[in-house]
């Protein structure tokens, strides 16, 4: 490919996994030079809203992680969110020309997979039998869950003499917000 330069790519538009959805869904289309700053201004904004009862996240390739982000941003914004995830493949189709073209070499188009996230946010109960649900609050339940442990584990140590070595060395874990949250329990 050294001697091929890039000219063009062309993003083939994927349908959305999601069926029935309503006409004037929100729609955020996450890009990788999207700011999250501005994406989650205007989707809280929407979702805050009495009119919006669903929001739909999509991004792809590089912006997966950017789409994930937002939406985790998103449920600990708006309390009580109904979730699914579906992950799908978007095509892509590079053009490519040679860069001395009296060499012989011939243009080039390479079509590409690339992988792509799409997250439906709602706030009314959503089919909990579809692949990829998760109920509002279920996230939470498992932190509180580990964190209750690595307490308990926490107690043994400092009774039973632990590891060793001081409180607050390298292997000590700050639990701050996490600790009171225990506390409450």
């Amino acid at each position: 490919m050294e001697n091929y330069k890039k000219t063009k790519v062309v993003e083939k538009p994927f349908p959305s996994p999601f069926t029935n959805l309503p006409q004037d869904i929100t729609d955020m289309k996450v890009k990788d030079g999207s700011k999250i700053r501005n994406l989650m201004g205007y989707a809280i904004g929407k979702m805050e809203s009495d009119l919006v009862r669903q929001i739909l996240f999509s991004g792809s390739g590089k912006a997966v992680s950017k789409a994930i982000t937002c939406v985790e941003i998103m449920k600990r914004k708006v309390k009580g969110l109904h979730q699914i995830t579906k992950v799908v493949f978007r095509q892509i189709e590079e053009m490519w020309e040679p860069i001395v073209p009296e060499v012989g070499l011939e243009p080039l188009s390479v079509k590409r997979n690339i992988p792509a996230i799409c997250v439906l946010l709602s706030k009314d109960p959503l089919n909990a039998q579809e692949p990829g649900y998760q109920a509002p609050g279920c996230f939470d339940a498992l932190w509180l869950q580990a964190l209750k442990e690595e307490s308990q584990g926490q107690k043994k140590r400092k009774q039973g003499g632990g590891r060793g070595g001081s409180k607050g060395g390298k292997h000590a874990r700050p639990m701050g917000a996490f600790r009171e949250a225990l506390k409450k329990s």
